[in-house]
């Protein structure tokens, strides 16, 4: 039996899943009967930190498993407001500080050698991430008390438009080229994460938003959970053309666990096989190159394959991937050392 592998993620949705529990510390710690992560089911899988994301959920958002059979076109929900936005935000933030501040078992790191050093005492390594940036004034105030408060990678855009650029609809099959780029706000908003070294996560943007941040950055290109559109043509997947982009940047795609985004016919099916998980990835290394892939699994946010299940099931993707040829280096590679190295490069 191979050791469990450390894997550092570059998505999961713990925090909105933990929102409304009643004790969220004790679910953390215990454990939970739902989802995907918590204590117990990190230490069995090797889940040792990741990209802790805080994501304003839309009430007029289609679920997966709402959306039917493919093909399948839903709607972009609407733009949220900014005390709305802000409110659920600021929440979501205190919940994961006060995981590390109560538990110890979880910290919120800054840096690539502060996820080492808590990876190294076992700690959970969280990076505080935004997917949508909502809670942000055009003027970009709370960007600069957000940074003080620990946030390091933020998405401009979840799948609705923003005041900063557009989101990619849930289409399937379809073209992630659905309308315009930035806004200037937005590119305001990239030039001022490029100066306080916040990562840009451009896994829910537009194409014309991709290649706008792929104009105006200075950083490495980083989608942290997204998948190949050439294997899964979902508009929420990469083309081969964008994957060249964020290869020639030196920067990082992290692979999907949603099975929507993993299969030829975009179906949310729990029986999808981890073969399917293997190409993408194959594909992957192909276009990017050894360091530029990693994981980005969006656990307790998207229908994953059974034989995953949850944080737990990692070991299974590795076992997967050895049968299939990789070596160990390069297993160590997607597991968390990519990550770690493109953190030091972005973030510090």
């Amino acid at each position: 039996m191979k050791p469990t592998l450390p894997v550092f993620d570059g998505h999961n949705d713990l925090l909105l899943r933990l929102l409304d529990s009643d004790d969220p510390v004790t679910s953390f710690l215990q454990g939970r009967p739902d989802g995907h992560i918590d204590m117990p089911r990190a230490r069995a899988g090797g889940l040792a930190g990741g990209f802790f994301a805080v994501y304003v959920p839309s009430p007029d958002a289609v679920l997966p498993d709402e959306r039917g059979e493919p093909p399948y076109d839903p709607p972009l929900p609407a733009p949220l407001a900014l005390d709305t936005a802000r409110t659920t935000a600021l929440r979501m933030i205190a919940l994961l500080l006060q995981l590390e501040r109560e538990t110890r078992a979880l910290a919120v790191c800054r840096s690539a050698a502060a996820i080492r050093g808590a990876m190294g005492e076992g700690q959970i390594a969280a990076i505080l991430h935004m997917e949508g940036a909502e809670a942000i004034d055009a003027d970009l105030d709370m960007l600069h008390v957000l940074h003080a408060a620990g946030l390091r990678s933020l998405g401009p855009v979840w799948s609705r438009p923003t005041i900063f650029g557009h989101g990619v609809p849930f289409r399937f099959p379809g073209s992630p080229d659905t309308g315009p780029g930035l806004t200037e706000a937005g590119e305001r908003l990239v030039r001022a994460c490029n100066a306080l070294h916040i990562l840009i996560d451009l896994s829910h943007l537009n194409e014309a938003g991709f290649w706008d941040v792929a104009r105006i950055s200075h950083a490495p290109l980083v989608a942290t959970h997204s998948n190949v559109h050439a294997l899964s043509p979902s508009a929420r997947n990469l083309t081969d053309r964008q994957l060249d982009a964020i290869r020639d940047s030196g920067g990082m795609v992290g692979l999907n666990f949603a099975t929507a985004f993993l299969r030829p016919d975009g179906r949310t099916r729990g029986d999808t096989e981890l073969e399917v998980m293997v190409r993408h990835l194959d594909h992957l290394v192909a276009r990017l190159g050894e360091a530029g892939v990693g994981l980005g699994s969006d656990f307790d946010g998207a229908h994953i394959p059974d034989a995953i299940g949850d944080a737990a099931g990692l070991p299974a993707l590795f076992d997967a991937l050895r049968q299939h040829g990789w070596d160990e280096a390069m297993l160590r590679r997607v597991a968390h050392e990519n990550w770690l190295g493109l953190i030091e490069r972005v973030i510090g």
